[in-house]
């Protein structure tokens, strides 16, 4: 099992839609070979912070959906982190946009449980390096996400 924080920064989460990400993050990451113990943390959070971040991180000055800083990805400079033995994964953070997310699933039609838990899982194969910088990147990580979601029940209706 993997060891998830979630902070919801704009408290329009319920303990009940905190659960429902918990849940499929653990259960992607068991399908996905995570180790038990690795961990991650989730926080939720308005588009005028996500923008902040979206800006600061990846000099882009607009709200987003998802936001991914994977510990283990090598930035320019950045040295390689090696774990002792008994220390646990530490894949990394992953920031949401509750606005955003909500305006999408209105836009796309389906439930804010559908597209909250979409975001959540898209930020966790890019944890785990999945990307979709190109095409056939694109879609071995979409067909993934649609694998997964679909295997746990999130089907888009």
């Amino acid at each position: 099992m993997i060891e998830l924080d979630m902070y919801d920064e704009t408290s329009a989460l319920n303990e009940e839609q905190l659960n429902e990400i918990n849940s499929l993050l653990t259960f992607a990451a068991k399908k996905e070979g995570v180790e038990t113990g690795a961990e991650l943390s989730v926080t939720f959070v308005d588009n005028e912070r996500i923008q902040e971040i979206n800006r600061e991180y990846r000099d882009k000055d607009r709200p987003t959906d998802v936001i991914s800083f994977a510990m283990e990805e090598l930035g320019e400079g950045e040295m390689e982190i090696h774990y002792q033995d008994d220390a646990p994964r530490i894949l990394g953070d992953i920031v949401i946009s509750v606005p955003k997310a909500e305006e999408q699933a209105k836009d796309y039609g389906h439930s804010l449980k559908r597209e909250l838990g979409f975001l959540a899982l898209h930020g966790l194969l890019h944890l785990l390096g999945y990307d979709h910088e190109n095409e056939k990147d694109e879609k071995e990580m979409f067909d993934k996400q649609k694998e997964i979601l679909n295997a746990y029940g999130l089907k888009r209706t």
